[in-house]
């Protein structure tokens, strides 16, 4: 498995693609091949995807500007798509400055 530099609006952060859950039909939707081995160009899937670092986004239906992504490798796209859901980790990343204060109004 690489690590893919996964593009949310301005954020640029490495991800591996964990799993292929499954392989789509991109018209209709319909499930063609449960945890397929791989995926070739043209192909929809569903797949989950672990940043190296916290970033921030939101399921399209939710926050469409936040639910979009492109998956850039060598500096071609790759993959484009919507998040489906989203797995929320702990904040153990620094808290900056402006939000500290921020927090104690």
């Amino acid at each position: 498995k690489q690590w893919y530099q996964r593009r949310v609006r301005a954020a640029h952060i490495a991800c591996k693609f964990t799993e292929l859950k499954c392989k789509m039909d991109k018209r209709s939707g319909k499930v063609l091949e449960e945890n397929p081995k791989d995926i070739k160009t043209g192909d929809a899937s569903m797949c989950v995807l672990k940043p190296s670092k916290p970033m921030v986004v939101e399921t399209f239906k939710e926050y469409p500007p936040l639910g979009r992504f492109a998956v850039r490798d060598m500096k071609q796209t790759v993959a484009v798509g919507v998040v489906k859901a989203v797995t929320k980790g702990d904040s153990t990343g620094k808290t900056t400055k402006s939000a500290a204060k921020a927090a104690k109004k």
